[in-house]
């Protein structure tokens, strides 16, 4: 199986859909036409950026089909394709691998939360990698889960040749801090949680899977690259750009206010799907606000 390399900033694809609430594949080929020519390292489809739980997953199949017909040859395509049953993750995973994709990322499974444990993850990350005919990232995303992946997991599962990274939505630097530290030297850990990039960075991960990513991509990418350049005080500037974003789409706004923000960055939010809430007059306005403020910061240019 090919190596995979993982490094820089992802962009996990928002889902556009059209008035009569169907998915607008147009509307998926022009924003990803227009990410081609960002200094994005590639796109995750069907995460929860995606709104994957709300879609069929014969939607997100077609989905994942315009995806990589549209995106640019050089960029690196992750599909979302964890379940909670480990015999359909395995399916999933191996309909992306099918369809050209280069990695795959699997959430843990949550919905039996008590019996979760090490060695249950262990197992159903296990019993992936061994059918997945594409390597695996783990993925943590305990904001909607409730389930984090320790260290302890992570040295369990990253000696397995098609377990090659994780995506890590924890918010904590010291969580991956210690799951780098846990694993091989060729584990790839990116981090989901924009506000400490350019930490986690700092501590070894080697890029991030960002929903602000969709809105503003090239500030994204513009803290990478100053952080792997050694600019660490460009990096830190141009960081702190992403605080108030992240702490509107991450609050009430959520996907909402993530899609109207790219339509005012010349990308197609649109309306999210019930039972997700359209945005409120007052959070179009917070958002227009930090819109406002962002375009007169230098480091933003």
């Amino acid at each position: 199986m090919p190596d995979v390399k993982l490094h820089g900033i992802f962009a996990p694809l928002t889902t556009p859909f059209a008035a009569d609430g169907s998915v607008d594949h147009a509307r998926i080929r022009s924003n990803v036409a227009l990410y081609n020519k960002t200094g994005l390292a590639g796109y995750a489809s069907n995460g929860s950026t995606g709104e994957s739980v709300l879609l069929l997953w014969e939607e997100v199949y077609k989905i994942w089909e315009t995806v990589k017909a549209a995106a640019a040859p050089e960029k690196i395509l992750i599909a979302g394709t964890g379940a909670e049953s480990t015999a359909e993750t395995i399916v999933h995973t191996n309909r992306a691998a099918a369809l050209g994709y280069a990695a795959a990322l699997v959430r843990t499974p949550s919905f039996y939360k008590p019996a979760v444990n090490d060695d249950l993850l262990a197992e159903h990350y296990l019993r992936v990698a061994d059918a997945a005919k594409i390597p695996v990232l783990l993925y943590a995303v305990p904001i909607y889960t409730h389930i984090k992946i320790e260290a302890t997991l992570v040295a369990r599962v990253a000696k397995h040749p098609n377990i090659v990274g994780m995506k890590d939505s924890s918010g904590d630097v010291d969580g991956v801090r210690q799951n780098v530290e846990a694993a091989p030297e060729t584990f790839q850990t990116l981090i989901g949680w924009p506000t400490i990039l350019f930490e986690s960075l700092e501590v070894g991960a080697v890029g991030a899977i960002l929903a602000v990513a969709n809105a503003f991509p090239e500030l994204c990418v513009g803290i990478f690259q100053a952080a792997r350049a050694g600019q660490r005080e460009k990096a830190q500037e141009l960081a702190q750009n992403l605080v108030a974003p992240a702490k509107i789409f991450g609050s009430q706004a959520g996907l909402s206010g993530l899609k109207y923000a790219m339509d005012r960055q010349g990308y197609y939010g649109g309306p999210t799907r019930p039972p997700l809430l359209p945005l409120s007059l007052a959070a179009k306005h917070e958002i227009e606000a930090m819109l406002a403020n962002l375009a007169q910061q230098p480091a933003h240019q």
